[in-house]
């Protein structure tokens, strides 16, 4: 696969996963500065190592949820908690997640993640109401 048929697997799956919106403003944000950091994530993250089959994207999410957890990236945990409700992860497989994650990271990272993560739900929640 060439860096183009990459990218544009790379910019399907991102959108598969996280939403159109969410990609748009992403590139519409992109400017000479960070433009080339935004195609280096879709062609790398999105196409080579989302676009392997070997594991499906709901198991994508759930590792993304635990690692980004583990690393208390908030901001890409509430995005990513909303790919995972996309990806057919589940309310309750969400929080068991984040339950083994308290025990292994400690309670209050766990009891950040949680607060990002109910946001996370009830904007998405609230995003296909109104679709």
């Amino acid at each position: 696969m060439d860096d183009n048929e990459r990218f544009n697997q790379g910019f399907n799956n991102r959108k598969e996963v996280l939403g159109d919106l969410h990609v748009e403003k992403s590139w519409a944000a992109a400017d000479d500065f960070n433009r080339p950091i935004q195609k280096l994530v879709t062609e790398v993250c999105w196409g080579e190592i989302w676009g392997d089959e070997t594991l499906p994207f709901k198991t994508r999410s759930i590792v993304n949820l635990a690692m980004l957890t583990a690393m208390s990236q908030h901001h890409e945990l509430g995005v990513h908690v909303r790919g995972a409700l996309r990806n057919g992860v589940t309310k309750d497989e969400i929080r068991a997640v984040l339950m083994q994650a308290s025990i292994y990271c400690g309670v209050p990272l766990g009891l950040a993640a949680f607060r990002v993560a109910s946001a996370a739900i009830k904007a998405y929640e609230a995003e296909i109401a109104d679709a």
